[in-house]
């Protein structure tokens, strides 16, 4: 009989720690999820007064767009200060999971996007499809 119970204990013991293990994990992903809202409203932001000291967006990919904002582009405006976590080696702006935003011109309009927690650029009708959009 003690062994069922040390048994049952044991079981319980190992489903609340997988429990609080899920429950931690969605919590990280909800944070990574707003952090990344959040950053890419500012880079919107910067996006956005950018062209009103030019004229125009910054050209180019997104190391292009990243130095433009830091002030290293053709017209030397410094619109964002970014901090160095949200750069990558090479120097591009990143999401949360650490790849490299996707920036989208169109007249007006800016589009942000993120890879999203599993890194893989994905067609976003796709079931499953976890990357993340902003857009201005």
């Amino acid at each position: 009989m003690k062994k069922v119970w040390l048994a049952m204990l044991l079981g319980a013991a190992v489903a609340g720690v997988g429990w609080q293990s899920l429950r931690w994990s969605a919590q990280r992903l909800d944070a990574q999820r707003a952090k990344f809202v959040e950053d890419a409203g500012q880079l919107l932001l910067a996006l956005q007064q950018y062209k009103e000291f030019t004229g125009h967006y910054p050209e180019g990919q997104n190391l292009d767009i990243a130095r433009a904002l830091l002030g290293q582009g053709p017209e030397k405006v410094v619109i964002l200060t970014v901090r160095k976590s949200d750069r990558n080696a090479k120097g591009e702006l990143v999401d949360p999971w650490g790849t490299p935003l996707a920036f989208y011109f169109s007249g007006n309009s800016v589009l942000i996007r993120s890879a999203g927690p599993n890194k893989v650029w994905e067609d976003a009708g796709s079931p499953g499809c976890d990357d993340l959009f902003r857009s201005n």
